[in-house]
């Protein structure tokens, strides 16, 4: 197999330092990079050097550690269940406390190699301050496993504790990491798509309260100004409506290049995914698959997704790290989970370079401040785009079919033609587009009592970053 040049020097490296006496090694990788592929390559080259004898592999899920088994079986062309003969096995971290001692005497009886997918799962420098998984690595791995590897696309917890098997930098209280390949390599590497960040804003915004009305003009004002939670612009019908819209008219182009190329939506809850299928259906005439935890096969639905030409799929938490479906191209924003961890790890989902002609990776989010800043952040990732800002205006295009007695206002596509090297920042600022839909949703999947009723009827503007040398069709 021809490895990337991040993956060759990643793997070079380990072997140095586990040679030279290292037990531990932690590679930080930008999501949808590669790192499954690197990690059991690997394993490979260990295990061919007598090294070590087993290999155990730990990840966030079930269709992950799936992955993961089959890329370790695939390259080292040995089995990898857990079965009489394997030389290891793939498991979740949910494993980890269930284990019992004839599992943990193997570290005593063999050399084994102990790979931690996004290890950021884990934490704990010491037994005072680990979770429930980073305790049993601390107990049980920590200082038995021969080897251990831990990857990362996204090096922090929310709840700012240490991760387990790591060391920090004393001065800046930052993760000390052996090999970082962060997304500017892996976009100047051409190993992932480029990402550009569409944020929607609203100009006339109401809130009413008993005899009282505030209006305000746009989501950072009703955030900051008023008690509205975040969780009411993402259940309202009319941010839906215009997001899907915009997100399926976009896939639509895209999929006169690529057949296959595949949209998801992250939802909130299992209420507000029916809601959006609901409006997916009766605006747009668009089935789309649900997957949540309720369902009893949910990796089943997803791996099944994977291989259909499906167009859109909703999510409550089940696709998000590591879940590899390479045909998403265009990923609505749609939850109330606000860390720039699951962020970064929901953006992963649509950057991973496949061979169909269009690469365009396109993400839709509401224009939240917390969600602005992480954006932004991802910008700053990308040092040699960020020298040149220019902008374009979206103008609005009528469509004249008045059927019903409604007229839609669409937005033209947007055309550039491709910039000069080095590549550079864009970022569009559109015109304000006044959106209505046609059809209309049932009302049992779009009424919410709530103490305050919120209205967004205003008009939408979109502000789209984009980040590197691109050219949107």
């Amino acid at each position: 197999m021809k490895l990337r040049k991040w993956q060759a020097e990643c793997i070079e490296l380990a072997l140095t330092k586990y040679i030279n006496g290292a037990r531990h090694f932690l590679a930080l990788a930008t999501p949808g990079s590669g790192k499954t592929v690197m990690a059991s390559e690997l394993a490979n080259q260990l295990l061919k050097n007598n090294l070590i004898d087993l290999v155990i592999c730990f990840s966030p899920s079930t269709l992950v550690a799936k992955d993961f088994a089959e890329s370790l079986q695939e390259i080292t062309q040995m089995q990898f269940d857990g079965k009489m003969g394997a030389k290891g096995n793939s498991l979740t971290y949910q494993n980890l406390q269930y284990f019992d001692d004839s599992f943990w005497q193997l570290f005593n009886r063999f050399r084994v190699f102990v790979i931690f997918d996004e290890i950021h799962h884990c934490a704990g420098s010491n037994l005072g301050n680990s979770n429930a998984w980073g305790e049993q690595i601390i107990l049980n791995i920590q200082n038995k496993a021969k080897y251990t590897l831990a990857l990362t696309g996204t090096p922090w917890r929310s709840d700012e504790a240490p991760i387990a098997l790591s060391s920090y930098v004393q001065s800046t209280n930052k993760i000390s990491c052996d090999y970082i390949y962060g997304l500017s390599d892996a976009l100047r590497d051409n190993v992932c798509r480029i990402p550009q960040i569409i944020a929607v804003d609203n100009s006339n915004i109401s809130v009413v309260n008993g005899d009282e009305t505030k209006t305000f003009s746009s989501f950072k004002s009703l955030l900051s100004q008023s008690t509205v939670p975040y969780k009411h612009i993402i259940n309202n019908e009319n941010v839906i409506k215009y997001i899907i819209y915009s997100a399926h008219k976009k896939l639509k182009s895209i999929r006169t290049f690529n057949p296959d190329a595949a949209g998801f939506i992250v939802a909130s809850s299992v209420d507000h995914a029916t809601k959006i299928a609901a409006v997916m259906q009766a605006c747009f005439n668009e089935k789309s698959v649900v997957v949540t935890y309720r369902e009893s096969n949910s990796m089943g639905i997803i791996q099944q997704f994977r291989h259909s030409a499906s167009r859109w799929i909703i999510s409550v938490g089940m696709i998000s790290e590591g879940t590899n479906i390479p045909r998403l191209q265009i990923c609505c924003h749609l939850t109330n989970i606000k860390t720039e961890m699951h962020f970064r790890q929901v953006l992963g989902r649509i950057l991973r370079i496949t061979d169909s002609t269009n690469q365009e990776a396109i993400m839709y989010v509401p224009a939240e401040p917390k969600l602005l800043e992480y954006i932004y952040r991802v910008k700053q990732d990308v040092p040699f785009e960020a020298d040149v800002v220019k902008f374009e205006t979206m103008k609005p295009e009528v469509n004249n079919d008045t059927k019903d007695g409604v007229v839609t206002i669409l937005s033209s596509d947007i055309r550039m033609g491709i910039l000069e090297t080095p590549p550079k920042l864009i970022a569009l600022n559109a015109d304000d587009i006044t959106f209505e839909q046609p059809k209309e949703v049932p009302e049992k999947h779009l009424t919410t009592s709530y103490e305050q009723v919120v209205n967004i009827f205003g008009r939408f503007k979109q502000e789209a970053i984009a980040l590197g040398l691109i050219e949107l069709r």
